[in-house]
């Protein structure tokens, strides 16, 4: 595979993933659900998944062109997170859970 054909895979599963328009998702990161889910790191207040949350929206906002080998990264380390993820669903309704929350802090609203 080329470097054209790797960026061309990692962009179409990001956007496979990562099925929360901008604004949307940046209007979830503020509420207390996506505050209150993920793991935490260093000590610090903001979780991993929020965190992500926030640079998915920048990505979002972001002309294709400009993506650099960081935002590939971060591209397909979301794809992974909510593959993985996906593969956890817990057993019935999922509207109001932390295993939604978590995936919606990514990107990715399982009840689309």
């Amino acid at each position: 595979m080329t470097g054209d054909d790797a960026r061309a895979e990692t962009l179409r599963a990001f956007r496979e993933a990562v099925n929360m328009p901008a604004d949307e998702l940046a209007a979830f990161l503020e509420t207390e659900e996506s505050r209150t889910v993920g793991q935490r790191r260093d000590g610090s207040s903001e979780s991993v998944g929020h965190r992500s949350g926030r640079r998915i929206v920048r990505l979002l906002a972001k002309d294709e062109s400009s993506f650099t080998d960081g935002d590939l990264a971060h591209m397909r380390k979301v794809t992974g997170y909510v593959h993985r993820h996906l593969a956890q669903r817990p057993e019935g309704d999922i509207h109001d859970t932390p295993w939604r929350w978590s995936l919606m802090n990514w990107g990715h609203d399982p009840e689309r």
